[in-house]
């Protein structure tokens, strides 16, 4: 990225608003792919930069220390959504009573992975790579003149 900047100063720029529209893009996507009878959970994807959300993990990877980075957003629940769960007792302390006869609680049974996080990323993926270098590539080409 150093000898880009060296060749073409504006090209950092550039990726960082193409990086921000197309993590809008995807979070806007992924919103529209997700479950629709989960109460508010598909109004609060978003897609920001991590910059601006210091405190809560972007739904796939890890916080970056690049200042343009950017990651969507959605509540905890997105993971129970995208992976279902195995059926489960709802009996208090049911892992320390397992060989006791449990007389409060049930048994949960689970719910049906319902992927939309992924699936919808991996559709969009080339796409947004494509944007993200044809931003540099302008970058590129205002440097050249051409």
């Amino acid at each position: 990225m150093r000898r880009l900047n060296e060749l073409a100063p504006m090209a950092e720029e550039y990726a960082a608003e193409a990086k921000l529209e197309v993590v809008k893009e995807a979070a806007n996507l992924i919103s529209a792919a997700a479950p629709f009878d989960t109460g508010d959970y598909m109004s609060e994807i978003k897609g920001e930069r991590q910059a601006d959300n210091p405190n809560h993990a972007p739904v796939v990877g890890q916080k970056s220390k690049d200042p343009d980075a950017t990651a969507v957003y959605a509540p905890f629940i997105w993971r129970f959504l995208e992976f279902g769960t195995k059926p489960h007792s709802l009996a208090r302390n049911a892992r320390r009573d397992a060989g006791r006869r449990q007389t409060q609680g049930g048994q949960h049974p689970g719910t049906m992975a319902q992927p939309h996080v992924f699936p919808t990323w991996n559709e969009f993926k080339p796409r947004a790579k494509r944007t993200i270098n044809a931003a540099i590539n302008r970058a590129v080409r205002e440097v050249r003149g051409g």
